[in-house]
């Protein structure tokens, strides 16, 4: 055993053991903390990253808002001026006006129009004669309040005012990749700023100023953006950023390059954006290719005067230089640490190789012992502090052990002798524990199947006593009358089919996990009515009445045929407890347990009811108070069946009062 042991023992092991221990600080905790470090760094940066263009994105939208609020002043300030006032009912002179405010406030259309539509005054004389009122901005100025708002304009509606606003609505929608698949081939709608305000014309008559800016191909609007958010020298070195205007997922005005001297106008923005933004409403603050590059990006959605969102506002800049600058960062803290483990890694070994040669010498004597050779000894060392201590102790430890080996080879002899009289006592106690073990797990096996006998005993009476009651029908009415039968007929077939069903159910009430039957999405209102025809016979036969509240209108996910016999055996139970009968009610409806939506099915009697000793142990195996008529296992197998699809069933009764069992499951997905 000795050789065996020295054999095992690894070579130089307190070496290696001693490197380890001077080099790990240096050559795994420190990288590890560097790494962390590196880790936590480039999340910050990042969170950095994201709020600055988060914070850019609040100025654009300020600016954006900054528009909509001076063009409605601005109109609101012409309607109400009283230069306006004098020339309101002299046309040219209105129109002369409308020119000189239209280019001082740099506004695209400047018209008046009466509260039918037909136009009254505008800057050019391709406006058409009747233009639409039903816009929300103009209705709230039809009703006295001045309104200003984004609206979407159909081409045919910019054509009304402007040939060439329509003209510069339109834009060739150029392919994109990841965006969302189009069969259109160009953009001809406009977003328009638009402002309306009441104004008074000669003799009393109402009618409404209307102004606006067509923001297609609007680049003084999207470049003033991005000179407000991205000033000189607020980005390092090699990023630039960028703003745009998204009519849909279109760009209609932008900086972004789709190549050195033209604008990606028309191109379209990825399908992940744009349902993040336009379809759920949501500001997208993350990465995002634009065109042809990736940049740290900021989405928000854009909604018109209807309130529904028609189109973005981005703004982003080019992500490549803090990347760059995150990797040279990476790459500097490598290089340092490779330098400065280079210089200490060879401080070290020379430190431990002064430990390393009188602990080789010790584990040396150590072995020689172990081989058998117990008159090894270490002898003087050249070090003088603990390890130096440590050899002589050795030496010393040794000859005590020298002088100790014969006294417990005596000893060893005597304890084998004791050591085989107590094995022969423990074999016997052996060979007893194995015979008590059989005996109990026979009598394990004995108590399943007097379990799963009881159980299937008890499973089968309710389908009998369904068949027995169709078959006193059948009976009276044999012969020609047969088809007065047919309905009880087939219930005789659904009955015989549960039979062997039931089988299942008992594997499912010892091994559910095991025995799972098939599930579905189903209401249980629908699965309650189907249980009634089977349990009618014996509902009429005890005068009982029936009460039906189906008021739940989500599905639950559960075997129908499981549901429906649990049923069946909560209806049979309580017909049992209304011998004089009574009135049964069978209620579901919508019910959220914990925060979880769910359906709750309540079956209430009217019947003698149970003391709480009784309700405590109902839905135990074999408890049951019909004595020779029941085996005590229907509850607890409907209590198996509702939890194994995560739902409860509880019950709440008192003495005289009747009994209500109620089931909740949870709603399906």
């Amino acid at each position: 055993m000795a050789d065996g042991r020295h054999a095992i023992r690894p070579a130089r092991s307190v070496r290696y053991r001693l490197l380890a221990i001077a080099l790990l600080p240096m050559l795994v905790i420190l990288p590890l903390l560097l790494g962390v470090t590196v880790y936590r760094w480039n999340e910050k940066f990042d969170a950095t990253l994201i709020s600055k263009v988060n914070g850019d994105l609040t100025i654009a939208h300020q600016y954006l808002a900054h528009i909509l609020d001076n063009t409605g002043e601005h109109v609101t300030a012409l309607g109400a001026s009283a230069r306006f006032r004098d020339v309101a009912n002299d046309g040219a002179a209105l129109k002369i006006l409308l020119n000189d405010a239209r280019a001082r406030l740099e506004l695209d259309f400047l018209y008046v129009i009466a509260p039918d539509g037909a136009l009254v005054a505008s800057v050019t004389g391709e406006t058409a004669g009747a233009l639409r009122t039903d816009w929300p901005v103009i209705r709230d100025a039809l009703a006295g309040k001045p309104s200003t708002g984004v609206d979407i304009f159909e081409n045919a509606d910019l054509e009304k005012l402007s040939p060439d606003l329509a003209a510069r609505a339109k834009l060739p929608l150029v392919s994109t990749p990841n965006a969302v698949p189009t069969e259109r081939m160009e953009e001809t709608r406009g977003m328009v700023v638009q402002s309306a305000s009441p104004v008074t014309l000669g003799e009393g008559r109402q009618a409404v100023l209307v102004g606006g800016i067509l923001l297609n191909q609007n680049l003084v609007f999207i470049d003033t953006i991005n000179d407000l958010v991205y000033r000189e020298a607020s980005l390092p070195e090699g990023s630039q950023g960028t703003a745009t205007l998204f009519l849909d997922d279109v760009r209609i005005s932008t900086n972004v390059r789709l190549f050195e001297g033209r604008r990606a106008l028309g191109t379209r923005v990825s399908a992940a954006v744009r349902s993040a933004v336009l379809g759920e409403g949501r500001t997208w603050l993350d990465s995002a290719f634009v065109v042809n590059d990736w940049y740290i990006s900021a989405y928000e959605p854009i909604t018109d005067s209807h309130g529904k969102r028609v189109g973005m506002l981005y703004v982003g800049f080019l992500e490549a230089p803090f990347t760059a600058a995150k990797y040279q960062t990476v790459l500097t803290i490598v290089a340092a640490f490779f330098a400065i483990t280079a210089a200490s890694v060879p401080i070290f070994l020379r430190w431990a190789r002064g430990i390393f040669e009188p602990l080789e010498r010790v584990d040396a004597t150590i072995a020689r012992v172990e081989s058998g050779d117990l008159g090894a000894r270490t002898g003087p060392v050249d070090s003088q502090d603990e390890i130096g201590r440590v050899a002589v102790h050795l030496d010393d430890l040794l000859n005590q052990l020298e002088r100790s080996d014969q006294e417990l080879r005596r000893w060893n002899e005597e304890l084998n002798a004791r050591v085989d009289e107590r094995t022969r006592e423990l074999q016997l106690a052996n060979r007893q524990l194995e015979a008590t073990t059989k005996q109990l797990i026979l009598s394990e096996k004995l108590a399943a199947i007097g379990e799963i006998t009881a159980g299937v005993a008890h499973e089968i009476n309710n389908p009998i006593a369904v068949m027995q009651g169709n078959l006193e029908v059948v009976r009276a009415v044999v012969g020609d009358r047969a088809e007065l039968a047919k309905v009880e007929f087939q219930l005789l077939d659904e009955q015989i089919q549960r039979i062997s069903q039931i089988v299942t159910k008992l594997l499912q009430f010892a091994k559910p996990e095991e025995f799972a039957g098939f599930v579905d999405r189903h209401a249980p209102g629908l699965a309650v009515a189907d249980c009634m025809p089977l349990v009618q016979h014996l509902l009429a036969k005890a005068a009982i009445e029936v009460r039906l509240e189906n008021t739940a209108e989500r599905l639950v996910l559960m075997n129908r045929t499981e549901l429906q016999q649990v049923v069946v055996n909560l209806i049979v139970n309580a017909i049992h407890a209304m011998p004089d009968g009574g009135r049964l009610t069978i209620a579901t409806r919508d019910r959220d347990r914990e925060g979880r939506p769910g359906v709750e099915l309540a079956v209430s009697d009217t019947g003698v009811g149970m003391d709480p000793d009784l309700v405590a142990k109902v839905f135990d195996p074999f408890f049951t108070t019909k004595r020779q008529e029941g085996t005590g296992l229907g509850l607890s197998i409907s209590q198996t069946l509702v939890t194994r699809q995560g739902g409860t069933i509880a019950v709440a009764s008192r003495p005289g009062e009747g009994a209500t069992f109620t089931i909740w499951l949870p709603e399906a997905d």
